[in-house]
């Protein structure tokens, strides 16, 4: 299922966005927009991850066992995602 979503751009960074579809870089501005998206979405996941990390790190400074806790999540997160922005 997917959604339309409507969305204006200043004239500045559609031109822009033209110009990477032009050189190749994208199929079309929808495309460059999903791109966008996801690594936005990526980023903001990895800062939730890390936020969590700290917080438990926060509660709990000198647990070892929490820290590899941590470690295993980050690592199972990474091995699932792979090279693939969420």
């Amino acid at each position: 299922m997917t959604h339309q979503i409507a969305v204006r751009v200043p004239d500045e960074k559609a031109a822009a966005l033209d110009r990477l579809i032009e050189q190749g870089r994208f199929a079309s501005r929808s495309d460059a927009l999903l791109e966008g998206l996801d690594r936005l979405l990526s980023d903001e996941r990895e800062r939730e991850i890390e936020d969590s990390y700290r917080r438990a790190q926060e509660r709990r400074p000198n647990d070892e066992a929490a820290a590899d806790a941590g470690l295993a999540a980050f690592a199972a997160w990474s091995d699932r995602e792979g090279s693939e922005p969420v």
